[in-house]
């Protein structure tokens, strides 16, 4: 089977979940720092497809989904939507816990879902939508996460969005690179990541 770039099925979530948690450590596997391995899901690939419909794109090859990109063409609305309809039912499922020394980092998603709080911040009006991409090795220097940008791109320009913008680990020098070539501006330090924003 050829690799392809799809539009997002509901019977992929499964597979964006696995992804993320195989690339979740700053670009590497992070299946070892998390009992849970859906937690990291839930905050950085579920909610994507659910709230803007339309924005997620798969690869896919002869061993199923290897890499996304999802996305929100609003960060403004979607902080809100996420607040409202998303981290309430995971605050009930997932109570607070502290931390149990044992290398493992629950504790602290679980605590970005209960205190997280809206934001309104400058590079949502000039850059409002953003994006999530992962691949696995597999997929990764085949030009692919450029075209699945390029996709996502050719959408957020047809809904007239202007601007896009990401976090990236500051530790993910390799990612930071790829984001430079494909023409994202280093925008600054955002808590331990890189704020990168690119225009539309």
């Amino acid at each position: 089977m050829p690799v392809t770039i799809r539009p997002f099925h509901a019977s992929d979530l499964a597979a964006l979940y696995r992804v993320c948690l195989l690339t979740g450590d700053a670009s590497a596997d992070a299946t070892d720092l998390y009992r849970n391995p859906d937690l990291l899901g839930h905050l950085y690939a579920g909610p994507y497809p659910i709230a803007d419909p339309g924005l997620t794109f798969v690869v896919v090859d002869d061993l199923g989904v290897g890499g996304y990109v999802v996305a929100t063409a609003d960060s403004y609305r979607f902080e809100r939507w996420l607040d409202t309809s998303w981290f309430p039912v995971l605050r009930a499922q997932h109570a607070l816990v502290g931390d149990p020394r044992d290398g493992t980092r629950d504790h602290e998603l679980i605590r970005q879902i209960h205190e997280f709080v809206p934001a309104d911040k400058a590079v949502f009006h000039t850059h409002p939508a953003h994006m999530h991409i992962d691949l696995l090795p597999r997929l990764q220097r085949r030009g692919l996460g450029r075209r699945l940008i390029e996709s996502l791109g050719d959408t957020l320009r047809d809904r007239g969005v202007p601007g896009l913008h990401l976090g990236v680990d500051a530790r993910n020098e390799g990612g930071i690179a790829f984001y430079d070539r494909i023409g994202f501006q280093d925008a600054g330090p955002s808590g331990g990541a890189r704020l990168l924003t690119l225009g539309l």
